[in-house]
């Protein structure tokens, strides 16, 4: 299969990718950064082209002879118009010409901050309420995907929550562009305070565990369906910073005198979570976080000392 991605040499993308050459299949990486990745930029098997998703040409021309398309890269705005332009119309204009091209299938990459405000029951079936504008240009993106109709392209969205991990390819890549496991690490070395919210964590899913859903869905005949990506596991910010004092005083034999100051916004000690009965009755996929999250807090924390 020849697979058209967006996002490609991003961080979710480039896991997506590698995911899909390991199945042996073709893949073309619409990209505005070529020279990222030496891995995929090399990789027999894969077409760069360079371009953004505003690139309607660019698009269109890369999308030629392609069986599916796999929308992961992000529009961003910091206004509700400017939001709708750089993110929903990149959305829809993709979509279009996916379709046009030929695409047998189409993957949308939304989030579960498009289901929003948090309800008893949290899963595929619950209206979204978004609660900020990423929340909002995502739902809508899922109404575009949902809403046309007009196309024999089976389309599917996945909804991925917070998603970590190291570089897909060794030091070759890139990680999660969130920052707070990064500066967990320079309070962990320097003896800073770890600023924490009382009860705060979430189901984190490692990006490897992330493609593997990727490539399920696509490799399905379903249609029109959404399918939340997460462990089923919840781990705390306090859990992950007491893992990484304790790691550092094993990698270097002395106690770092950072410490973990905790904001109480009243959260309960008992967390409200994501349900991923779906993709386990669907696809067979149940991810337990802890193993890959050790490597994760490793990898941050010895990249930190090396480069303190």
């Amino acid at each position: 299969m020849r697979i058209f991605i967006t996002g490609g040499t991003g961080f979710i993308g480039h896991y997506v990718a590698r995911e899909l050459l390991e199945s042996n299949h073709e893949v073309v990486i619409l990209t505005r950064h070529p020279d990222k990745i030496p891995a995929l930029a090399n990789h027999s098997k894969v077409t760069i082209l360079v371009g953004t998703i505003y690139d309607a040409a660019t698009i269109s021309k890369g999308l030629v002879g392609c069986d599916a398309c796999i929308h992961i890269a992000l529009g961003w705005g910091e206004t509700p118009l400017s939001m709708l332009e750089n993110d929903t119309r990149a959305t829809v204009l993709i979509l279009q010409a996916a379709s046009k091209a030929g695409c047998k299938k189409f993957i949308y990459t939304s989030s579960t901050a498009a289901m929003g405000k948090f309800r008893s029951v949290m899963n595929e079936n619950v209206i979204n309420l978004p609660v900020d504008l990423y929340g909002a240009t995502k739902a809508a993106g899922e109404a575009y995907v949902l809403g046309f109709r007009g196309t024999s392209m089976k389309r599917n969205i996945i909804r991925p929550g917070y998603t970590f991990g190291n570089p897909a390819f060794g030091e070759n890549g890139v990680t999660q562009p969130d920052r707070r496991f990064a500066l967990m690490a320079q309070a962990v070395v320097n003896g800073g305070d770890i600023h924490l919210i009382r009860n705060d964590g979430t189901q984190f899913i490692s990006a490897a565990d992330q493609a593997k859903l990727f490539k399920r869905v696509l490799d399905s005949d379903y249609n029109e369906e959404i399918y939340l990506g997460l462990s089923r596991n919840w781990i705390s910010w306090h859990d992950i910073a007491n893992r990484m004092l304790e790691l550092y005083e094993k990698l270097t034999r002395k106690k770092s005198s950072a410490k973990i100051v905790e904001q109480d916004l009243g959260w309960s000690d008992h967390p409200m979570l994501f349900s991923v009965e779906k993709i386990a009755a669907t696809f067979g996929l149940s991810f337990d976080a802890s193993a890959e999250m050790d490597k994760h807090i490793e990898w941050q924390l010895k990249s930190t000392i090396a480069n303190s």
